[in-house]
């Protein structure tokens, strides 16, 4: 506390020591008599032309002049270097004591830790992308390898998503389904995760949920893509993820949507109908489904945190804000979360992920800057009112108040870890996958349907030009040339 209160007094004396020195005015030097060159003969008898150079007079007073001009330009270089001495001095405590301030003010850096580079090099590896046309595997992979330093393989990584897509559109035809249809690809790769398939020879198995430990909290590694395609298990955070990076690489149009605690994919069916597939479960889910969870509130809808299909820039931020919390799982809370969660914020203001993390930083740097100060009990009214003597410290106090208020505003509710399982459960339920079975069926119904008609469609148009070229045939065969010679 008295190391704060004295800073502004020693800047003060530091500054003060800077004054600029009364440097004495010389007084100008008499020159010495110069010869009188008016005489002068240079080889001729003819009376010099030179005129003479009168002693004292003129030419003294302007050499005078001269070396008190000088003299005062001296004079003035010396005041000028030790203005700029004096400002040099100024800035250089200015930062000493901005250096001092700020150790109390932001969290204390994990910089000087072993692996924190690799997090720094990923932020501008995901700034360096293109926040609508990116590849997901890729900023997927440059959040998952700063968590590992630097050490895995990207080419490996991506090849093996890119070799069971071609598996997947390989199958496809084999089913002579429709290779450039978006709802049909979407529905292979939904097969193939939740009931599994053979291809190439080998049989895949479906994509298991882990139940154990799958918000990550001991293990952080247990949310990522190259855990799932190790161990064959994931949850709602990596299994919409591969399936985005599958529909990737297929040409495909999928998307990521959001739910309490939850994250799911999206999809248009032939009708133009938005399609939910649930891959924790392996069904396709109605929106009042979701709803059911009860946490979903109308002000959450309105405000497009729950239940709406990401942008590839909102999704960006999604990977911004796992970057986020991966180095907070490993490191702990430093100012890099902070930098990385506003970036999030830039790209999706609302998104409700980046916003609960950005809270919590906030209340933990709140807390540490408070003990600095030596308020120690931030939830005790008469401690806490010590903090009005120090702006700043103030000023992080009211933005993490309007942190709470911008979530609140957003329509976030909270939901319980046994509720979320719960609703989780009643997803599965007899009834709702019967549904799902019956809403799947329909969609591959209507696919071949459509496929049918685009195959007729394709086989008159063949035909008709096939007549044309006969008719055009004809008529040539018809028309004899001849030759007048020959009559």
């Amino acid at each position: 506390m008295k190391k704060l209160q004295v800073l502004p007094l020693l800047c003060i004396s530091i500054c003060g020591l800077g004054q600029i020195p009364n440097f004495p005015t010389s007084q100008a030097a008499i020159p010495s008599n110069l010869g009188n060159f008016s005489n002068s003969n240079y080889g001729s008898s003819a009376r010099s032309v030179v005129p003479s150079v009168p002693h004292g007079g003129l030419y003294n007073q302007s050499s005078s002049e001269i070396e008190q001009q000088n003299m005062k330009m001296v004079q003035e270089d010396f005041k000028r270097a030790a203005q700029e001495q004096q400002l040099r001095n100024k800035q250089e405590n200015y930062d000493r004591q901005q250096a001092l301030e700020d150790s109390y003010y932001n969290l204390p850096s994990f910089s000087g830790k072993t692996g924190t580079q690799s997090y720094y090099d990923a932020y501008s590896q995901l700034a360096s992308l293109n926040t609508d046309n990116y590849s997901v595997s890729e900023a997927n992979f440059i959040v998952e390898n700063a968590y590992y330093g630097n050490k895995q393989n990207y080419n490996q990584f991506k090849s093996g998503i890119q070799k069971t897509a071609k598996q997947l559109l390989q199958k496809m035809k084999e089913r002579n389904q429709d290779t450039e249809s978006n709802p049909d690809k979407n529905l292979m790769i939904f097969e193939y995760l939740s009931k599994g398939m053979k291809l190439g020879g080998v049989q895949h198995k479906a994509i298991k949920y882990d139940f154990e430990d799958y918000m990550g909290a001991k293990d952080w590694s247990k949310m990522f893509i190259s855990k799932l395609l190790k161990t064959g298990s994931g949850q709602c955070h990596s299994m919409p993820l591969y399936y985005l990076m599958l529909a990737e690489e297929m040409d495909t149009e999928a998307y990521l949507a959001v739910a309490p605690n939850h994250t799911y994919v999206k999809f248009k069916d032939e009708e133009g109908e938005w399609q939910n597939l649930e891959l924790t479960n392996g069904i396709f889910t109605a929106n009042s489904l979701i709803l059911e969870s009860g946490y979903i509130k109308s002000e959450a809808l309105q405000n497009d945190i729950y239940m709406k299909e990401l942008s590839k820039r909102e999704l960006l931020a999604q990977f911004y804000a796992d970057l986020a919390n991966g180095y907070a799982h490993k490191y702990g809370m430093d100012e890099f979360v902070g930098k990385t969660l506003d970036k999030a914020l830039e790209y999706s203001p609302n998104n409700i992920y980046a916003n609960l993390l950005k809270s919590t930083f906030q209340q933990v740097k709140l807390g540490y800057v408070a003990g600095q100060l030596g308020i120690k009990n931030l939830e005790n009214p008469e401690e806490l009112q010590n903090i009005r003597f120090y702006p700043r410290a103030l000023a992080l106090l009211q933005e993490t108040k309007a942190q709470f208020n911008n979530i609140d505003n957003l329509g976030y509710v909270p939901m319980p870890e046994g509720a979320y399982e719960e609703w989780l459960g009643n997803m599965k339920g007899k009834a709702n996958r019967q549904k799902s079975e019956a809403l799947a069926e329909r969609m591959k119904q209507i696919n071949a349907e459509k496929q049918k008609q685009k195959q007729q469609e394709a086989l008159r148009k063949a035909q008709e030009q096939k007549k044309r070229e006969s008719e055009q045939s004809n008529e040539k065969a018809q028309y004899f040339p001849i030759d007048p010679k020959h009559l």
